[in-house]
């Protein structure tokens, strides 16, 4: 299986067979992307929540896929609207995409949908995190969250070969807090996300991964664009 990681929190899942996933992809808002909307070929999206910076380029990459939209309720209603194909599900549930099969975990954030034009925030449902079960491997993509107790309980369950994990720290837990995450979760591999996006957030991702090597735990920092096969 071949996982690319396309800045900020976008990751997509590719199996042997050719079948993929993406999840929060956030392209046209990213001065650090590598890839554009119309690059990415999928047959699903996955969405944590509702921030412009894991919906933004959802809507393009569905419908120049056919692709359905995967996400809460209230934000799969939301993007339905938009007359997208979306299938909403709610935390601790399970959907089957035929390919893989992804589970909805907490996550400590908020989600909402800013329309600045009219000063209004649309209430986007509660966020979360993803466990994928793909080609024999378990992902799990932590989607944005501060440190919670429960990722000790997440971790127990499920044997995660690898965990992708915010470290920008202001909107989401920072580098300390997330070694923590990573001793709690477990994976076999740690690869952190959501930093160097924008100034507020910037991290020294590789040192984050040298942390994790005195804990005893694996990590590696992908580039925008890269790729890794395991």
């Amino acid at each position: 299986m071949k996982i690319t990681y396309h800045g900020h929190s976008c990751v997509q899942l590719t199996t042997e067979a050719g079948k993929s996933l993406v999840i929060d992809p956030f392209l046209r808002g990213n001065e650090l992307a590598v890839a554009k909307p119309e690059d990415i070929q999928i047959d699903a999206i996955l969405l944590t929540h509702a921030h412009m910076d894991h919906i933004l380029d959802a809507e393009p990459i569905s419908k120049a896929n056919n692709a359905p939209i995967v996400a809460n309720v209230e934000l799969a209603t939301y993007l339905s609207w938009k007359e997208l194909q979306t299938i909403g599900m709610n935390l601790g549930g399970t959907i089957d995409l035929g390919f893989a099969k992804a589970k909805m975990v907490q996550a400590f954030h908020s989600s909402g949908i800013t329309l600045a034009d009219e000063q209004r925030i649309i209430y986007g449902g509660m966020p979360g995190g993803y466990v994928i079960q793909i080609d024999g491997k378990t992902i799990l993509h932590a989607g944005d969250t501060a440190l919670f107790g429960d990722m000790k309980m997440i971790g127990d369950r499920h044997d995660i070969d690898v965990a992708f994990i915010p470290i920008g720290d202001h909107f989401t837990m920072g580098p300390e807090d997330a070694l923590q995450a990573a001793e709690w979760y477990g994976a076999k591999l740690v690869i952190p996300v959501h930093y160097d996006s924008f100034p507020v957030i910037r991290q020294d991702a590789q040192h984050y991964v040298s942390q994790l090597e005195t804990k005893g735990l694996a990590g590696k920092v992908l580039q925008p664009g890269e790729s890794l096969v395991i």
